[in-house]
């Protein structure tokens, strides 16, 4: 079992509405209103994101993210390592973190089901375009 921060959760449940939204990219503006993500904090979290391949970045009039990969294919586990480092490893300047959740359940960000907002009602189903 692996603790994840907030910011790895907030990261899984914008991938999971990427996921969602198939090939169309999306403008993270439309992201942080959707899930209530501040857009400056997803802002962050998607340029690494990006910077570790899990995204890709369209420009002009119709740009926005898309996930680089398949949903099927991108993990929690690389979400989580992209944004807080190797699990189960500390550098030691590393400070202690009060973990958001454990996540055993999940291991892709197509899997992730979020527990609150408006799509927490809508039935069980792969996220894949």
């Amino acid at each position: 079992m692996i603790s994840i921060t907030s910011k790895s959760r907030y990261a899984v449940v914008a991938l999971a509405e990427l996921a969602r939204s198939g090939d169309r990219p999306v403008p993270i503006k439309e992201l942080a209103e959707r899930r209530e993500i501040p857009e400056q904090f997803l802002e962050q979290l998607f340029s690494t994101l990006r910077r570790a391949g899990l995204l890709t970045s369209h420009r002009g009039m119709r740009g926005g993210y898309t996930l680089s990969r398949p949903a099927d294919e991108i993990t929690v586990l690389e979400v989580v390592q992209a944004l807080d480092g190797k699990v189960g490893q500390k550098s030691p300047a590393a400070r202690p973190r009060r973990p958001a959740r454990a996540c055993t359940s999940y291991k892709t960000a197509g899997d992730f089901r979020p527990s609150g907002g408006e799509h927490a009602s809508a039935p069980a189903r792969p996220m894949r375009g």
